[in-house]
């Protein structure tokens, strides 16, 4: 069976939200200072990278593996993400990584609105 055409979108919208999060974290601000030390730095992009690794794990155990539950995940990972990107941007205004993750939250909206919806509705297991 061919996987249907709303789900490769779903999958390539992820995967490119993926990437742009990736690229996000590149760009962070990475200065130290008295309230931020090297290694909470270090700690907090390792971590970042780790969850973003697991984030595509999900993507691809819901496109391939036509597993319901990691949808549902990722749909609350993006509504922690708004919540976390409006308190971000409402302490430090709109910069570079910020801006990124709004096409981020934007690509992963449309890409679960597609796998919930059309030919991809009778793809995903129970």
């Amino acid at each position: 069976m061919s996987v249907p055409s709303n789900v490769r979108r779903f999958e390539a919208l992820l995967y490119a939200s993926l990437m742009l999060d990736a690229l996000s974290v590149a760009v962070q601000d990475r200065t130290p200072s008295a309230a931020v030390t090297e290694q909470m730095i270090m700690t907090s992009t390792l971590l970042a990278g780790g969850m973003i690794l697991l984030l595509v794990y999900f993507v691809q155990l819901a496109a391939q593996g036509r597993k319901n539950w990691p949808r549902w995940v990722l749909a609350a990972a993006l509504v922690l993400s708004v919540i976390s990107l409006a308190q971000i941007i409402g302490e430090k205004g709109l910069e570079l990584d910020s801006a990124i993750e709004i096409v981020s939250c934007v690509l992963t909206a449309f890409g679960l609105y597609f796998s919930f919806t059309g030919d991809a509705q009778g793809w995903f297991d129970a």
